[in-house]
């Protein structure tokens, strides 16, 4: 199956006031997920820390897409973007970096603290900031991006990957457990909590290198945004197949 296949041709909760947000929409997989989720038609925020590339962003995409200035890390931005989105149902927490170093002995302390600050600590704010208007959804979903790296089985492998970021990695792999334990805190409500892995794509984070285009990278995020009622919730996966935690 072709890996855009996977995605559901028709969403039938989707109405035409369904809402979602995209943290770090304006490029790369944020821009390309902000863009399938358009075609489903659902309205989308851009999150984007430059608003003017935001906006650039917003004009290309069409009058379905908008867009708030959202830096994760910054309390001010997140509350702002809050009062400013009001409604929402979808929530793609697709902001992320990748400050470099490489083993856990080349890799600085700041370089750590870089990744953590926006792909854990300012997931947690948005996640809390907009978890009342979720809670108010008919159909609220929350997907985390995260990545293959932050698999534990696979890193403990005989056989793991080569690329080896210890701040890049260890902070998907926190990002992992914080899906699991929301998912399991939200397990009583309708709020579906995922985590969904691009796949090895070129985007920035990786100077371009890697075997997969944009769309294909977008999939699987796209995909557990647009679940249905009876979808999974707590889940690491691909667009092959659920990821070993």
């Amino acid at each position: 199956m072709d890996r855009i296949d996977r995605l559901p041709a028709e969403i039938t909760w989707a109405e035409s006031d369904s809402v979602a947000l995209v943290s770090g929409g304006n490029s790369g997989i944020g821009f390309e997920i902000t863009r399938q989720l358009l075609d489903r038609g659902i309205a989308v925020w851009i999150g984007a820390r430059d608003l003017k590339k935001g906006r650039r962003a917003a004009l290309e995409l069409g009058p379905a897409a908008h867009v708030v200035q959202l830096d994760v890390t910054d309390p001010s931005s997140v509350a702002a973007a809050v009062e400013r989105i009001g409604e929402l149902d979808i929530l793609v927490n697709n902001a992320g970096v990748n400050p470099g170093g490489e083993d856990i002995l080349g890799t600085g302390i700041e370089q750590l603290r870089t990744a953590y600050e926006t792909n854990v600590f300012g997931l947690i704010a948005v996640t809390q900031g907009f978890l009342p208007a979720l809670r108010r959804s008919a159909h609220p979903r929350i997907v985390n991006v995260s990545s293959g790296l932050g698999s534990l089985t696979r890193t403990a492998s005989p056989n793991p990957s080569s690329t080896n970021v210890i701040g890049y990695s260890a902070s998907k792999a926190a990002l992992n457990m914080l899906t699991v334990q929301l998912a399991r805190l939200l397990s009583d409500t309708s709020i579906k909590v995922n985590s969904a892995a691009p796949g090895y794509t070129a985007t920035a984070l990786n100077g371009f290198r890697g075997t997969q285009t944009i769309p294909e990278g977008a999939v699987e995020a796209v995909r557990l945004a647009l679940l249905p009622d009876d979808g999974p919730t707590g889940s690491f996966s691909e667009s092959a197949g659920p990821v070993p935690w």
